[in-house]
């Protein structure tokens, strides 16, 4: 079973080409800042960075609605934004602050945003899969037609409740889209050394799912998978499986390359960063003449000055109170 795809996404009125390249570079300077700030040290806590995903999360959640629900991984700055997370707080937490987006309490693995569909994020390796299957198991109860969200890396289609997931969402019919990140590296073994079927989504065919795999770094193809697979959901024709095959230009955690490591080549690094998903699409925009060098300046110059604000504030703001235990049930108030 296979989606359909199409090359629709020049008819689509919303979301914009703007709102969808403005949100891929929101993405990227993000996490360049803070990459710079944990290499100065002005960042503790360990963080997964998102460079060089950022098609993935965009294109997703552009097709989205905020009353979708989004289930995280432990490189989830990406999804936290692209859902409509607001940076300033996702800076204090990164501080641990008590005006982070979960009080300072949680860090870059455990980040939160109810109000906009992202109801949590987990450091356990396909920990979230399961919980986005149980949200769409209570739309459907509910008779919602809201749809959730799984995404997860490679790495966690070594987990038994991968398996299972996909298994009851199928048989339930439930509305979920199961996104996988592939970017070839569980931690730091390639996925050929621990997966004997490396086309992750032809696993998704064998419990009758209807699945496809993508270009990633094409947030077209993206989109439009995205929006097909929404489609389909609310035909009744049950869950749907998407590999995104992409790649991570910075080590599994913090700001190295890992080269030096001799975990990957500089070759294999470098023909990756060549088929920057920003500059694809800057390329595009530039010759379908949507967007002008100009635009593109300002846009950039307008998101920079964001970051920047989104550092002061949280270098400013206060640490939690450590004798506040009523923290946690505050952040998830609006659930």
């Amino acid at each position: 079973m296979g989606l359909n795809l199409t090359e629709n996404f020049d008819q689509s009125i919303p979301p914009s080409f703007l709102q969808i390249y403005t949100m891929m570079l929101r993405i990227r300077k993000f996490e360049e800042c803070v990459a710079d700030l944990i290499k100065k040290s002005r960042i503790h806590c360990p963080c997964h960075l998102y460079i060089g995903q950022e098609a993935i999360a965009a294109g997703v959640c552009a097709a989205l609605k905020d009353s979708d629900w989004v289930f995280s991984t432990h490189r989830s700055h990406g999804h936290y934004i692209a859902k409509g997370g607001n940076i300033r707080t996702m800076m204090a937490e990164l501080f641990g602050k008590d005006t982070g987006c979960s009080r300072g309490h949680g860090g870059s693995m455990h980040i939160a945003s109810p109000e906009k569909g992202l109801p949590g994020s987990s450091a356990i390796v396909a920990g979230t899969i399961s919980l986005a299957v149980g949200a769409g198991l209570a739309f459907s109860l509910q008779k919602k037609n809201n749809l959730s969200v799984a995404f997860f890396g490679d790495g966690a289609t070594n987990e038994g409740s991968f398996y299972e997931s996909l298994n009851f969402s199928s048989l339930h019919h439930l509305p979920i889209i199961f996104v996988c990140e592939n970017n070839l590296y569980s931690t730091h073994m390639p996925i050929a050394r621990c997966l004997a079927n490396t086309k992750i989504y032809e696993l998704a065919r064998v419990f009758n799912i209807a699945s496809i795999r993508i270009d990633g770094n094409n947030v077209r193809e993206v989109f439009n998978a995205t929006r097909e697979g929404i489609e389909q959901i609310r035909k009744g024709k049950g869950p749907v499986f998407i590999e995104c095959m992409t790649y991570r230009w910075l080590g599994h955690v913090g700001f190295e390359d890992d080269i030096d490591q001799g975990l990957r080549s500089r070759d294999e690094l470098d023909a990756w960063m060549s088929r920057c998903p920003i500059q694809q699409f800057e390329i595009y925009l530039l010759e379908k003449g949507i967007l002008s060098k100009s635009d593109l300046h300002a846009i950039s110059e307008s998101i920079a000055s964001e970051i920047s604000d989104a550092v002061l504030f949280a270098e400013t703001s206060p640490y939690p109170d450590p004798s506040d235990r009523n923290c946690h049930a505050r952040v998830y108030k609006e659930c």
